[in-house]
């Protein structure tokens, strides 16, 4: 395996997680077999950790905190690092979706970006005051090539009512649009939903998120977004809590075909 160095370890938290993990490791003189065995992990799952691909977690911490007897520094620092706002964090949510099997999605205010046409997403990176919005564009579009993969992955999407009405770039542009929506919705591998305005207060109000389904190590993770940036979720139990938000979302939504019936009624009127 092509030894790679751990991230500098003044640059964040997680980078100082790494860097830590690999000098434990080796003042111990453990191989990443054994270093493994510690967290019951495997030897690529060591040298992700250790090089900053992989973020250590709160229950692999834990186990090492344990065999080690550290007093808890390393649960400690995952809390520290988790706390912080890690600007990198939509970068790693990319590098996530590429490889996800599953991705659910849950989106109060825009269309998701994995399924924007070029107008559309256009308008809205322009009115967001971006400085390169055709390189912003671009990369945004390209993610949507996981979609066209003969391994593509589910896509299950729950939408708010509201976010369809909005004529965002104009009618003309939003109603192509929702006629990509209706398109995609047609795939065997996506799913399409809507929650009505009609529903009142339900439990997506809070905001919008999305969900990964990943080969192991990883599990599932959940990603949180906010102005100016977003928060990703490793731990076990908070994904948990997300996975059942987004069950609860979903016994408000319409089924799939009165849903596309809606967001027909909705294009019609635009």
């Amino acid at each position: 395996m092509t030894y790679r160095e751990s991230p500098d370890p003044k640059s964040s938290m997680w980078a100082l997680i790494a860097y830590y993990l690999r000098y434990c490791r080796q003042q111990r003189k453990l191989t990443g077999e054994l270093m493994g065995e510690v967290f019951g992990g495997s030897k690529s799952t060591v040298s992700r950790l250790e090089t900053g691909e992989m973020r250590l977690d709160e229950t692999r911490a834990k186990a090492i905190d344990r065999k080690w007897h550290t007093g808890g520094i390393f649960s400690l620092l995952v809390w520290y690092a988790t706390l912080g706002h890690d600007p990198d964090w939509f970068k790693q949510y990319l590098d996530l979706e590429v490889r996800a099997s599953v991705i659910k999605i849950w989106q109060v205010n825009l269309i998701p970006g994995l399924l924007q046409t070029p107008d559309y997403a256009r308008a809205g990176l322009e009115v967001g005051g971006v400085r390169d919005v055709n390189a912003e564009l671009e990369g945004r579009l390209a993610r949507q090539a996981i979609l066209d993969r003969e391994d593509a992955p589910v896509l299950w999407v729950l939408l708010s009512e509201g976010l369809l009405e909005l004529p965002c770039g104009g009618a003309a542009v939003m109603k192509a649009q929702l006629a990509h929506i209706l398109d995609l919705s047609e795939r065997p591998n996506i799913g399409l939903r809507v929650v009505p305005k009609s529903i009142g207060f339900h439990p997506g109000l809070d905001g919008s998120f999305m969900i990964l389904r990943l080969a192991d190590p990883f599990g599932e993770v959940a990603y949180v977004e906010a102005p100016g940036g977003g928060r990703l979720v490793p731990n076990i139990d908070e994904v948990a809590s997300f996975a059942l938000r987004y069950e609860r979302i979903g016994q408000h939504a319409l089924p799939e075909g009165p849903s596309r019936d809606l967001v027909k009624r909705i294009m019609e009127d635009l």
